[in-house]
């Protein structure tokens, strides 16, 4: 039999699958209710109160767990390429996009809340990009020490293609899969140019020939 905190842990990743599966690229977080999010995970709307304070806490946890699971992604990401080479920007693009495969509601989460109306979403949200340009800026200064090419404006570049990775991301969760298809071409050829642009950005280190 599970404990009674196991039990508590199954509600709560069932409130949060719950909010997260009537999410939908008409639908945005602030249109749920309380009592349909419960309904949904097959509890009573008074117990939702034993696991959040409110609706809002939950889309703030759902906003920390989008931006963890995608940090871990691109950290795995970062391993592949250490351990069997080839190109990072190719590596961690078809990463990215297997993230939005399996997260796109996380995703049009962070995507809505990050200009929403909410400060704590506003606030949550950008801090989990500054986590994501942080380390993508500590990649790009230690290949560039690497390649004996010291790089004075990391963060700026890391912000660049952040940027760019969440706008081409809007595009790409409603696309097809021929669509989303040009947009990795499209995603891979831009960041390319981000790095060209910087000459100091350790950019033969990134764009290996197998693309």
């Amino acid at each position: 039999m599970a404990t009674r905190a196991e039990q508590k842990q199954k509600t709560r990743r069932a409130l949060m699958d719950a909010a997260l599966s009537q999410l939908s690229a008409d639908r945005g977080f602030g249109s749920l209710s309380l009592r349909e999010v419960a309904r949904e995970a097959g509890i009573a709307p008074t117990s939702f109160y034993r696991h959040f304070a409110e609706l809002d806490e939950l889309g703030l946890a759902l906003v920390d767990e989008g931006g963890v699971a995608l940090r871990q992604l691109m950290r795995q990401a970062r391993k592949r390429i250490a351990r069997d080479g080839g190109s990072a920007i190719s590596t961690s693009v078809e990463t990215f996009m297997e993230y939005l495969g399996n997260n796109a509601n996380l995703f049009r989460l962070m995507l809505r809340e990050r200009t929403g109306v909410s400060k704590p979403f506003r606030t949550a949200v950008k801090a989990e990009i500054d986590h994501f340009v942080t380390e993508l800026a500590d990649d790009l200064r230690r290949i560039a020490d690497e390649q004996n090419k010291p790089l004075s404006e990391a963060r700026l570049v890391a912000e660049a293609m952040v940027t760019l990775v969440f706008n081409q991301g809007a595009e790409a969760l409603d696309a097809t899969a021929s669509e989303r298809d040009e947009l990795k071409a499209k995603l891979k050829t831009e960041l390319r140019m981000i790095l060209v642009g910087f000459p100091d950005s350790g950019e033969t280190q990134l764009t290996s020939p197998s693309n």
